[in-house]
């Protein structure tokens, strides 16, 4: 029996051990055991260690003889995976590969050094009025190497800007955060998939987002609605994007922002399958594609890459929230609705998004059509 070593226990991971095990592989999860970890009663064997213990992890996986090891959804697994697997000779990115696509310092350098235009950037690790004097306001400032849209905020002056860096230093693992100049438009992701250094784009997924100033997404669909010449630009970008970040094997999720006047830029990439039900749900129930058994294949050294992948239906995802409290009756009833395939109310009691773990509840849709749920 082939061994998996999944990274992460929360119910993000859920549908990837859920996966692992259908496949009959053993599944061994790593997880800082914080109450939260929903993954350790389903998984073989659970590992109380926090992610970013590289090396007590390696040790832990040498000792198991694992084929394999991965994660979803969750950016700060990555640079351990990229450890373990390089130590072990297994399926995965470089060390590089998983520093340029979690640190989102080193992301805009790389992006900037391979020609791939970009909102103007700073990274600094305190507040200092000098650093911005260049800078055109209003900007954006983000933790270096958090997710989740988690202190991510929108800044229209010095002292904003001020209240703002602080609160990104305090929530990054590197004290550090990235100032930018906001770029106007409406955000898309692209789910994409590589094996051995070879890409395919799986799909592009439109977002709702929150007003100003914290842009946490309210909900996603699939397939795009943007325009094939727009959809061009798209993947022209995020090839570059992949190969710039030297990304070689497994799912990726990259972030852009589309313009009025239809220039594309890139927000970020993380070198991991989109969360919020992204790459676990909308992706197969939109195109068909496994994208779950895809990576497990990949970190297990036995995939095939495939020729093209189309969408054959439309799915999405919404949030609950203050801000969505007309979502509320839809989840909440015992009614089935049709075209409604998962939903969940995690709790009763709303509250503005200021990031992802705001969210009161979801539901999940596929049809032949995007459907629009109004207050």
């Amino acid at each position: 029996m082939k061994k998996i070593a999944i990274l992460g226990a929360s119910y993000l991971q859920l549908p990837l051990v859920q996966k692992a095990k259908e496949n009959g592989l053993e599944v061994h999860c790593f997880a800082w055991d914080d109450g939260r970890a929903v993954c350790k009663d389903i998984a073989d064997c659970f590992y109380d260690i926090s992610v970013l213990e590289k090396e007590l992890i390696l040790t832990e996986c040498e000792k198991i003889g694992i084929h394999g090891i991965l994660t979803i959804a969750t950016d700060i697994c990555i640079p351990t995976i990229s450890y373990v697997a390089n130590h072990l000779k297994l399926s995965g990115n470089s060390i590089e590969c998983s520093l340029l696509t979690t640190n989102k310092s080193l992301m805009r350098k790389c992006f900037e050094e391979n020609g791939i235009e970009s909102p103007k950037s700073v990274t600094v690790s305190e507040f200092k009025p000098e650093d911005f004097q260049s800078f055109t306001y209003p900007v954006i400032i983000k933790p270096s190497d958090r997710s989740g849209s988690l202190g991510v905020i929108k800044a229209s002056s010095l002292e904003e800007c001020k209240k703002a860096i602080e609160n990104a230093v305090s929530v990054s693992f590197s004290k550090t955060c990235v100032v930018e100049e906001f770029v106007a438009g409406k955000e898309v992701s692209v789910e994409t998939v590589s094996f051995k250094g070879k890409h395919r784009i799986i799909t592009i997924t439109d977002k709702e987002i929150t007003a100003e100033p914290y842009f946490v997404e309210l909900a996603h669909h699939q397939p795009s609605a943007f325009s094939e010449e727009i959809k061009n630009k798209i993947n022209e970008i995020s090839y570059a994007i992949l190969n710039a970040t030297k990304v070689e094997n497994g799912a990726s999720h990259i972030e852009l922002m589309i313009t009025e006047d239809e220039k594309v830029y890139p927000i970020e990439i993380g070198s991991r399958m989109g969360g919020d039900f992204i790459g676990s749900d909308l992706v197969p129930l939109s195109t068909g594609f496994d994208y779950m058994q895809a990576v497990l294949d990949i970190a297990l050294d036995q995939y095939i890459l495939p020729e093209s992948i189309q969408s054959t239906a439309f799915s999405g995802v919404y949030f609950l929230s203050k801000e969505t409290e007309f979502l509320l009756p839809f989840i909440s009833s015992n009614k089935e609705e049709k075209d409604i395939v998962k939903k969940e109310l995690l709790s009763d009691h709303l509250q503005p998004a200021h990031s992802s773990n705001d969210r009161s509840g979801y539901l999940i849709y596929k049809s032949d059509h995007k459907i629009k749920v109004t207050g």
